[in-house]
């Protein structure tokens, strides 16, 4: 807990820069293409670290619909003396296939909005985690050839696991989570990758 002194001299922007250090929500979750980390995980990692700077998070989730489709909008909202500052990120519900129910459905939606929101409005990285470099990190490198290549052969499978086989299909999925065909980078590909495993496409 902060002395009053302390909390008097900090603008919310001060707290959440702060925040933003301190927080460490390591990769934890092993899946078929590496480790990932959850919308929970991030929350258990962040609340002592709001406790300590006397903030407070809170989490909403909205329905919304743009065109034939719904969206599951998470607003992620970090609250210091009687400020706030908010973070937003959407989800599709998509068509899943994969013997989902209509809350389970909107429930993974969920779940993935808000990782993101909170990500963002905590500065999390999603694709490298702090504790694996060895050297400085460098904001959004480029990554290497063969990690992309890599990278696109794991989503490419997990495409044709989901019955994806053809070109065509494949532009689709991509499509619905990226909003353009192609895969370009290794954090769009574990994009895809991460909604085909939430089950949003």
């Amino acid at each position: 807990m902060m002395s009053d002194d302390l909390s008097k001299k900090l603008s919310i922007i001060q707290v959440l820069q702060k925040i933003q250090a301190e927080v460490n929500a390591p990769k934890e979750n092993t899946g078929r293409f590496g480790k990932s980390r959850s919308a929970e995980d991030i929350i258990a990692a962040a609340k002592p670290v709001l406790a300590h700077y006397e903030a407070a998070l809170t989490l909403n989730d909205e329905i919304i619909q743009v065109g034939e489709r719904n969206y599951v909008k998470a607003t992620a909202t970090l609250y210091y003396a009687e400020e706030q500052i908010t973070a937003v990120s959407n989800a599709w519900e998509g068509e899943v296939n994969r013997g989902l129910d209509a809350s389970q459905i909107t429930g993974s939606a969920s779940s993935y909005a808000r990782k993101y929101a909170m990500g963002g409005l905590l500065a999390i990285d999603d694709t490298k985690d702090a504790d694996t470099h060895k050297e400085p990190i460098k904001l959004e490198p480029k990554p290497k050839v063969d990690e992309l290549a890599k990278a696109k052969d794991n989503l490419n499978k997990l495409l044709e696991e989901h019955g994806h086989t053809n070109a065509p299909a494949k532009k689709v999925v991509i499509s619905k989570v990226l909003e353009k065909s192609t895969v370009e980078t290794e954090k769009e590909a574990d994009e895809v990758i991460q909604a085909l495993e939430d089950g949003l496409v």
